[in-house]
């Protein structure tokens, strides 16, 4: 039974209560980084170790927290992480960090993680915490990664740096779709996603 649980604690955000189609959180960040395939990624990575120890770390505390400070806590919490990520991306990975600029940082301020900080970590136990951080973050990057990949192969014909459409078709007239290289493409493709995850999940269709 308790294995049931921690399962569906990781595969609920991927579906059927994923924080971006669902829960509608997060989806200013989707909307900056999904123009490449590779910051999609490290966005994705970095919102869920954040949301994992920071789930973590605050139901380890839980008992011992305030209640009327339980949001400056979870912000110091959540803040120590997010300048961690940042500094290891700095060391190891510096132009994605610039790619990436302030949403990194902004991850301090992301529903998602405040979110399940204050919807389930302050209420569970550590373990059950750590997946449900963990399985928010995944169903967080899903969609980042689903919208990065549609975005950049279709506006510059590329993934990951390598080209993927081959030269021939641009010789016999195809032209990359730049339209999906603008901020509103990101929206229109979310929308989409939505649209087809509800059309085919009768427990998300509205009554």
């Amino acid at each position: 039974m308790a294995q049931t649980k921690n399962s569906e604690l990781i595969k609920n955000p991927l579906n059927l209560n994923n924080p971006i189609t669902v829960q509608v959180l997060g989806i200013c960040s989707a909307l900056a980084v999904t123009v490449k395939l590779e910051p999609a990624i490290v966005m994705a990575i970095s919102v869920t170790v954040v949301t994992a120890l920071a789930n973590l770390i605050i139901s380890l505390l839980r008992n011992t927290i305030p209640s009327r400070i339980r949001i400056i806590v979870q912000l110091m919490v959540v803040s120590f992480l997010v300048i961690l990520v940042d500094q290891v991306l700095k060391a190891f990975m510096y132009e994605l960090d610039k790619a990436l600029s302030v949403y990194i940082g902004l991850i301090i301020t992301n529903c998602i993680v405040m979110g399940r900080l204050e919807a389930f970590a302050l209420g569970n136990k550590p373990l059950p915490a750590l997946l449900d951080g963990i399985g928010n973050g995944l169903g967080y990057g899903l969609i980042l990664v689903i919208v990065a990949f549609i975005r950049e192969l279709f506006g510059s014909g590329q993934l990951m740096g390598f080209q993927i459409i081959p030269q021939g078709f641009y010789s016999i007239g195809y032209e990359n779709c730049g339209f999906m290289l603008n901020p509103p493409m990101a929206l229109i493709l979310i929308g989409v996603v939505i649209w087809i995850q509800r059309s085919k999940m009768k427990e998300l269709q509205e009554k």
